[in-house]
């Protein structure tokens, strides 16, 4: 990379890129789900410059896993995809659970106020 990214709450939106990609896993396998997604994302954290960050989270009922990544651009998809390392890695999750992913494009931000009403 040629400069650290910085994760940081920012007040206003900013042209961030979002996936979000809900793994439903196989029964008994959200822990097998969670470490797939979870080495694919290092290794793009590792490697691409578009990665800003990203969170991923179990489900409490055992059955999905969801990866929410910010990216500087929706193009950074296609360039993730291109990668055929990045490629074997994610076609793990197949062996797992059945997945899906959708890109989004922030449009608004909602904050709560600087104080409560009463």
């Amino acid at each position: 990379m040629t400069h650290p990214h910085k994760a940081e709450f920012q007040i206003t939106p900013e042209a961030t890129v979002f996936i979000v990609n809900v793994i439903h896993a196989h029964p008994g396998k959200q822990e097998e789900a969670f470490e797939i997604i979870q080495d694919v994302v290092h290794y793009v954290a590792q490697r691409k410059e578009g990665f800003i960050w990203s969170n991923l989270s179990k489900s409490t009922d055992g059955k999905t896993v969801v990866n929410i990544e910010a990216i500087r651009d929706e193009h950074n998809v296609a360039e993730f995809f291109s990668d055929r390392v990045f490629v074997e890695k994610f076609k793990l999750l197949d062996t797992v659970s059945t997945s899906e992913f959708h890109i989004y494009k922030v449009s608004d931000l909602v904050l709560p106020p600087t104080h409560f009403i009463r």
